[in-house]
């Protein structure tokens, strides 16, 4: 929380939420994961009132998260919702290219910030990405469970 930008204070409250939503779980299957991201995700959006669009983590989040719960309402396993989930955060940043900044400090830029991708949309991906990755081999090597 005590990061520059808003960034601490929104990853910080990302992961909190996504933490107190499992509290008390013994083991996470995927429909624990997409309980927790969209915790973190409702508390995000919550904070900054950043919609897909604004050129921030919202625009990797959302979509990632959407993802998930589209492969999980499917009847996909973890790991299949978790690649689309990957596919997802890439496509939601790399969106981001080309918008103008709506929210947060970048905003302060206008027409200048089009042409590079968001800082938040970026590392929200980094974050997604590891994440599943980490998930996936847990997953391989038979540490965590399959639903």
């Amino acid at each position: 929380m005590d990061i520059g930008g808003a960034m601490g204070p929104l990853y910080g409250s990302y992961f909190k939420a996504m933490a107190e939503s499992a509290d008390g779980k013994e083991s996470i299957g995927a429909g624990d994961f997409l309980e927790m991201l969209q915790s973190g995700l409702d508390k995000v959006r919550g904070m900054g009132g950043a919609e897909v669009g604004d050129k921030t983590m919202v625009d990797t989040l959302l979509p990632a998260v959407e993802a998930f719960a589209a492969a999980v309402d499917e009847g996909a396993d973890f790991k299949t919702a978790l690649e689309r989930m990957k596919s997802a955060a890439e496509t939601g940043r790399n969106s981001t290219k080309d918008m103008v900044a709506k929210v947060g400090r970048s905003s302060r830029l206008g027409e200048r910030s089009r042409g590079v991708l968001d800082a938040g949309a970026a590392s929200c991906c980094l974050l997604l990405q590891t994440t599943a990755d980490t998930i996936t081999e847990l997953l391989e090597n038979g540490q965590a469970g399959e639903t």
